[in-house]
């Protein structure tokens, strides 16, 4: 490990206390949506998928857009600025990959299930394909949210041990 200057131990300490703290306020709202607004919105399809609709209901897909692109700004520059700290940046690193994992995840099966989950809203039934799809979504967003949770604890430890550097 290269010989650290103080500015850059403090870079590094601010970016990754702000991932820190973005990943727990996204941890909230995902654990909120998951307990609150999902329940709502599966109760009684197809008319609570209308909960799901852009200006019609509860929309989130802003706040998601702007919060997780605001976040992995901060993971990459957390990354960057711990760079010359291995054992921090080879752990943030591996917690980068399995939270990008689990983007990817949510890009390939959660976010084209909930558009269409939106476009049934309109529809007098649904068929009990998409009952299935919609239970199977649910439970596998308790994995994910549970996946996020863990990351963003394995992060704690990082700050603590990026804090020890300085005495």
């Amino acid at each position: 490990m290269e010989s650290l200057t103080v500015t850059s131990i403090t870079r590094a300490e601010i970016w990754l206390c702000i991932t820190t703290l973005l990943y727990f306020l996204m941890n909230g709202a995902q654990i909120f949506e998951t307990l609150v607004f999902v329940p709502k919105w599966a109760s009684s399809p197809p008319e609570t998928f209308k909960f799901l609709q852009d200006g019609k209901g509860t929309s989130l897909k802003f706040f998601w857009i702007i919060l997780h692109s605001l976040h992995e700004i901060a993971f990459i520059l957390a990354i960057i600025f711990c760079w010359k700290i291995d054992p921090v940046r080879n752990w943030l690193l591996a917690l980068f990959i399995i939270h990008a994992a689990v983007r990817v995840w949510t890009l390939t099966f959660f976010a084209p299930n909930i558009i269409q989950f939106q476009n049934l809203a309109a529809f007098p039934f649904i068929s009990e394909e998409i009952i299935s799809r919609m239970s199977l979504w649910k439970t596998l967003n308790y994995v994910r949210v549970a996946i996020y949770i863990a990351v963003s604890i394995g992060l704690i430890p990082l700050c603590i041990k990026l804090f020890s550097f300085r005495h």
